[in-house]
């Protein structure tokens, strides 16, 4: 089979060969789950509203350059040892206003920083994205997995009760022996331990599921094909070296880290400003004349304008030393991109390994499992007529259901590896699997558009409330399933 040919068999066979219990027209999918986890998962929503804080630094840095206005005020009641010719009270007020003309490049290159962070807090985001969703389809094939082990135990425990049945039968009428009771007794003891095992895992993996989705698993259908898998290696990592969230925050950090260096070296840059004020005095009335019948004037008013220029001349090194931490850590930004390059790489070939090698264990389990059909057949025909004990009956239906298992294990491997490597390619968020969430994606651009320019000292948003959803009164999930047959061959296979 070409290759081509055969990822879209696995893949189909990943889709279709994993569920246990039937697909009515109410059964979630697993695009049903991502999309709730998008819309409601708590950890997503820290992120969104994490990369809003971050937002916040443009117009922070931008205020540095913007001209300062501020009012004063005060009155004041001359008490004890007040002058005789001073008023016995003095209201004062003034109106200031400063306006930054040069400062070095610390303002320009502060902007230039704080953006470059805003986009590599767009690129988190994306990759907190991507990592919940990678958890949703690992829970989402997890329950499907467990559902099909404790369908496969429970059909187990049954083939099991009934071989002790005919065991005991064939022992009261001297046709077996003890031995053969006690092994067929031991066997069902230890698949009904087995069971239990299967169904308190299955337990668990919906507890997980409604953890990251706030919502309880309801006959979960097989998930679709996985859309862009690599034909290569080697083209999935020149994807994710491009595409990556990873990647792109920690270039865009090191590229902020260089501003940094430049509004350090700014310190030793002489400061101009311009300022202008006035001011306004009224003893109210309290002033008082020596001259008989004269007056003196109550109030007063200036005003001033002017230029203010600090040139620094020495501070100790503080400047230096800043711009020197800066370009350490610039240079520590720098090397932690090669170290994200490095991650990215391991982890893309890594992802692609262990998708080929469990679409490949796929195979060989499917293999497996249908030779042990065949062997379980046989045995039991043999056992009719005296050729095997019942120890061989009861080893051939063990290695049936193990290979079943391993068979059911690496659909669920193949799957969760598959989506893995999509999401270390940058491949793995809404934007790439067309979510329907009821309503547009959340777009971190549009609040930083919103509040960029923004220099009103009294412009807020409402107080937070929580947007994720709580799942307090959701019910704890059981063990229960709907059986249907025990997994065959795999139709995409």
């Amino acid at each position: 089979m070409p290759k081509g040919g055969l990822r879209t068999g696995l893949l189909l066979g990943a889709a279709m060969g994993l569920a246990t219990m039937a697909a009515p027209a109410n059964a979630d999918t697993l695009r049903e789950a991502l999309a709730q986890a998008y819309v409601s998962n708590p950890s997503l929503e820290a992120a969104r509203a994490q990369q809003r804080a971050v937002d916040e630094g443009v117009p922070i840095e931008r205020s540095a350059g913007l001209p300062d206005v501020a009012a004063t005020g005060s009155y004041t009641e001359f008490l004890e040892g007040a002058s005789q010719f001073g008023p016995d009270r003095l209201f004062t007020g003034g109106l200031d206003l400063g306006v930054p003309l040069y400062s070095g490049g610390a303002v320009k290159n502060s902007i230039r920083a704080a953006k470059q962070r805003v986009t590599a807090g767009q690129a988190d985001l994306r990759a907190t994205e991507s990592a919940i969703f990678t958890r949703v389809v690992a829970a989402y094939m997890d329950v499907l997995r467990n559902q099909a082990i404790v369908g496969l135990s429970t059909n187990q425990v049954d083939v099991l009760g009934v071989n002790l049945q005919a065991t005991s039968d064939r022992f009261e009428i001297g046709d077996l022996t003890r031995t053969d009771v006690a092994q067929s007794q031991a066997r069902l003891a230890v698949a009904q331990g087995d069971l239990e095992g299967a169904r308190a895992n299955l337990i668990s993996a919906r507890e997980t599921y409604i953890q990251l989705v706030g919502e309880a698993p309801t006959n979960l259908e097989p998930p679709p094909p996985l859309p862009g898998l690599p034909e290569s290696a080697e083209q999935a990592v020149q994807i994710a070296l491009e595409n990556n969230p990873d990647l792109i925050a920690a270039e865009e950090r090191a590229e902020a880290a260089g501003y940094d260096i430049r509004v350090a070296g700014s310190g030793r840059l002489p400061r101009l400003s311009a300022f202008a004020g006035y001011d306004y005095q009224n003893t109210l009335s309290s002033l008082r004349s020596q001259v008989p019948g004269g007056s003196l004037p109550q109030s007063d008013t200036a005003a001033q304008a002017g230029l203010s220029l600090r040139i620094p001349l020495f501070q100790g090194g503080r400047p230096a030393a800043l711009e020197r931490q800066a370009q350490a850590r610039a240079s520590a930004a720098l090397e932690q991109v090669i170290a994200a390059e490095r991650d990215v790489i391991a982890q893309v070939r890594a992802a692609y390994s262990s998708w080929l090698a469990a679409n490949a264990i796929i195979e060989s389990s499917q293999s497996a499992v249908d030779a042990a059909e065949l062997s379980l057949e046989g045995v039991r025909a043999e056992n009719s007529i005296g050729n095997r004990t019942i120890l061989d009956v009861l080893n051939a239906e063990q290695e049936l259901l193990s290979a079943r298992v391993q068979l059911v294990t690496a659909r669920r491997n193949a799957y969760v590896s598959g989506f893995s490597l999509l999401a270390a390619m940058g491949r793995a968020e809404a934007r790439d699997l067309n979510l329907d969430t009821g309503g547009p994606l959340y777009d971190p651009q549009l609040n930083y558009e919103r509040v960029q320019g923004k220099f009103f000292d009294w412009s807020r948003d409402p107080d937070p409330e929580p947007q994720a959803t709580r799942t307090i009164d959701i019910a704890a999930p059981d063990a229960s399933i709907v059986q249907v047959d025990a997994i065959e061959a795999d139709p995409g296979l």
